[in-house]
Order: structure tokens, then C-alpha cells, then sequence
């Protein structure tokens, strides 16, 4: 059975395309087939795989979007692009705003992503969908695909503070849209061990969220290593593979593994 999961956080810059890539090229190494669909039309993930104009794609998430909405035919595999670390992408560009601005008219609106995802998700083990920082009907279609949320947070006060409207928000959609969806936890990112600062936020996130949603064990550090990767188009494992982030996102995928 394939397991999607999404990558959500209204916030930008807590990491959840970093966390997208390495998460899902962790799991490729362990053998999974994975693909990654890139549901921000900013086009960051497609960009961090090396793929440096996403504009200039015109096989994107937003046309085979279009296609599931209009009951278009289309072959499965349209749109694919392979990457040399062997997970397959579906990108995107800024075509998916204008596709969500349409959607607001549009039957079942939030289920089109589910709808794409029960076509393609026999041929991979794993599907992660890297969301645009918004609360928006993308982002709900995303969360109604999928069986489960990872969340990343920055080990700063201000994102951990939004936090609570984002869960808020998941709570919403499994009441009326995805019975199934749960949180598999919340990521803490760009953690900083020497300062008495992350420490506190850490404890924070573990005192109000602790009892009621998983934490993982995992904590990311802040690295200049990590934040060069997107520019190579490669993983931290490929850029840094003996680094304290590589072994930082593998403890992570054997934590995502162990959920099976």
C-alpha cells in the first residue's frame, strides 16, 4: 500500500522542501519507490532537484491538475521527471496559482488532488507532497490526499507560535474532508545545540504539543552545508554525505519507516 504524506507549515522558511528532498531520497535509499510532487507554484522543489526554470515546464502539476478537473484522459506517467538520486518528481510553476484561483468554482474541489493521486499511487511505496506556506485550497486538497502530516518548525519562538492555528486547521479537514488524515509529527528544524534558546523552544514544543502529537526524535541542525544543497540540485546525503545533517534526516526516515 503506498502511504502519502504531506509536508505542510503556513509559515515559509521552517524547511519543508529541504525536508521533502532529503526525506524522500532518505527513503529511496532504502529501497522505496518514491515520488515527490511539488504543490507550490513558487517551484522550490522542483528548483532544489535541479530543475532551474520550473516556468519553462509545461508538463507540470498545474496541467495534469487542470486534466483530472475537466475528466481529461492523460498517461499516468506525464509530467515525470526522474532524478539522478532515484525519486521521481512531479513539478510545478506559478500555472498552479492561477489553477487555484479557478478551483474555487469547481465540483469537489477538494478532493482533485486525491482524485490525481488514486491514479498514480500503485507504482510508488511512498508519495510527498511539498506544500506552498499558505492555508489555501491547494494546500487543503493536499491535506485531504493524504494519510498523514509531517510538520517542520524552526526551533524559534514566532513559528512555534503558529503552530496551534496550523493544527487547528488539520483537525478541520479530518472532521469534514479525510477521516484518515493524522499528524505523524512535528520536525524541529535549524536547531542550534550550543544555545540555551533552542533548548528552551524544544521544551516548549514538547511541554504544549508532546502529550497529544508525536514529536520525532530527529532534530535537524543548522547547517551552511544543507542551505547549498538546493543550488546543486542534489540531497544533503550526495552534497555532505558524512555531515551532521545527513545523519540527522536518515534517523528521520527510519523513523517515517518504523510507522509502517
Amino acid at each position: 500500500m503506498s502511504k502519502v504524506i504531506t509536508i505542510a507549515n503556513q509559515k515559509g522558511g521552517v524547511t519543508k522542501t529541504t525536508t521533502a528532498v532529503n526525506l524522500g531520497i532518505g527513503l529511496a535509499r532504502q529501497g522505496k519507490k518514491v515520488l515527490l510532487i511539488d504543490a507550490d507554484p513558487q517551484g522550490s522543489l522542483t528548483a532544489s532537484l535541479g530543475f532551474g526554470e520550473p516556468d519553462s515546464i509545461e508538463d507540470n502539476f498545474a496541467s495534469i491538475l487542470a486534466k483530472v478537473a475537466n475528466d481529461e484522459s492523460f498517461d499516468k506517467t506525464e509530467g515525470f521527471l526522474e532524478h539522478e538520486e532515484g525519486i521521481t518528481l512531479m513539478p510545478c510553476n506559478i500555472d498552479l496559482s492561477a489553477l487555484e484561483v479557478s478551483m474555487t468554482s469547481m465540483m469537489r474541489r477538494e478532493y482533485i488532488i486525491k482524485n490525481y493521486i488514486e491514479m498514480v499511487k500503485d507504482d510508488f511505496d511512498y508519495i510527498i507532497i511539498d506544500c506552498m506556506p499558505s492555508l489555501g485550497i491547494i494546500t487543503v486538497n493536499a491535506l485531504t490526499a493524504a494519510d498523514s502530516v509531517i510538520i517542520p518548525v524552526q526551533a524559534t519562538y514566532l513559528p512555534v507560535k503558529g503552530l496551534e492555528q496550523l493544527i487547528k486547521s488539520i483537525g478541520m479537514v479530518k472532521r469534514y474532508l479525510n477521516p484518515g488524515l493524522g499528524i505523524q509529527g512535528i520536525l524541529i528544524n535549524m536547531v542550534d545545540g550550543r544555545t540555551r534558546f533552542s533548548r528552551d523552544i524544544i521544551e516548549l514544543l514538547n511541554e504544549t504539543y508532546g502529550q497529544a502529537i508525536n514529536i520525532f526524535n530527529a532534530r535537524i541542525p543548522s547547517s551552511i552545508r544543507a542551505a547549498e544543497c538546493p543550488a546543486e540540485g542534489v540531497s544533503i546525503y550526495k552534497h555532505d554525505p558524512k555531515g551532521k545533517v545527513a545523519a540527522a534526516y536518515e534517523e528521520l526516515t527510519r523513523e517515517v519507516l518504523a510507522d509502517e
